[in-house]
């Protein structure tokens, strides 16, 4: 398809973006140009929007960014053959070797060689998005294109709680940006008995109640490690799944996990974090999980199954629908914490 699109560029190494009009993308053989019909604003992307230590480090502008979406493939490449035209997808946003030692044990999502749509390749905030064949998920024609959207971020937080078993034990998400905010809905759909959410922000934590926490608690006004071992008889949580990436909130999930429990994390801390690793971790017997990305493509049939089934409503953490041209508004209420998911429409 010839042409130009309108799509958001991180057009320097600074702060910002900047609405453009660039080229449509050109399709390889193996690819398909999907006409972009919802796409959401993730954590990395705010990285990237406010150029901090990481984004300075990883990614190379100009270029478009962006990576979680939902559209209609409009082209296809000679090689495509198990996708069409007016197909209806969304996608893994990790694209993989397929020939590493843990591609070739079942582990893709740790590829070794692992590059991010969007973060190292042209992204989708835009009007179109040329990616491979193979990294497409079919989404039912019914789902809504802004749920769409969210998938690969409630990949994450399937990924993080669903690490382990849940079912009957009391689970505490730290950090309730969107990500953090759907991790408390599947715990609860997964039979947590307890799902208990912490965060700075009071905005968050209505919205933690409307997706299932059972207690929610504000890390400025209770302690919450007393808060926790008040909740579990004073033995601590079974699981945590550690979303705020702060080293103080981190500090605290190790000293509220009871022995034997599970840590999982997510989140990206910027600085390096000080834990207790003798009393927290080795006396302890914990488990702990670094977690990146979604288990390909388990996860996904994980989170398909999730929303159709309606065990898991996401509908009250999206907070905002906003033009492609109000981006700078996107990005304002991410960094204020005045939001939900937000989510763009081309």
């Amino acid at each position: 398809m010839n042409g130009t699109m309108k799509a958001i560029v991180k057009h320097h190494r600074g702060k910002g973006a900047e609405l453009k009009e660039v080229a449509i993308p050109s399709i390889r053989d193996d690819e398909v140009l999907i006409r972009v019909q919802a796409t959401s604003i993730c954590g990395t992307d705010v990285h990237i929007y406010n150029w901090d230590e990481w984004s300075e480090s990883r990614v190379q502008p100009p270029y478009v960014f962006g990576h979680e979406f939902a559209g209609e493939i409009v082209e296809v490449g000679e090689k495509v053959n198990n996708f069409t035209a007016g197909d209806y997808v969304s996608a893994e946003t990790h694209l993989v070797c397929g020939h590493c030692p843990q591609c070739l044990t079942g582990k893709s999502h740790i590829c070794e060689n692992t590059k991010i749509i969007g973060v190292d390749t042209q992204g989708c905030f835009a009007e179109y998005v040329a990616l491979p064949a193979s990294n497409l998920w079919r989404n039912p024609s019914d789902l809504p294109t802004d749920i769409a959207s969210i998938q690969e971020p409630m990949g994450n937080a399937v990924h993080t709680v669903l690490n382990g078993d849940v079912a009957g034990k009391s689970v505490a998400v730290i950090g309730c940006g969107p990500i953090g905010l759907m991790a408390v809905g599947v715990a609860k759909a997964a039979g947590a008995s307890q799902v208990l959410a912490f965060d700075l922000n009071n905005y968050r934590l209505e919205l933690a109640k409307k997706m299932g926490a059972t207690t929610t608690i504000n890390s400025r006004e209770e302690d919450p490690v007393v808060k926790a071992k008040d909740l579990t008889d004073r033995h601590g949580v079974d699981v945590v799944c550690e979303m705020s990436g702060h080293p103080v909130a981190m500090d605290q999930g190790f000293k509220m996990i009871t022995n034997g429990g599970r840590v999982s994390i997510l989140s990206l801390p910027t600085t390096r974090v000080s834990l207790d690793v003798t009393n927290d971790i080795v006396f302890k017997g914990i488990e702990v999980q670094g977690i990146t990305g979604r288990k390909m493509y388990e996860t996904w049939q994980q989170v398909s199954r999730l929303l159709q089934s309606g065990q898991v409503d996401v509908k009250p953490m999206i907070t905002h629908h906003l033009k492609l041209d109000e981006f700078e508004k996107g990005f304002e209420l991410m960094n204020q914490g005045e939001c939900g998911k937000v989510v763009l429409h081309p």
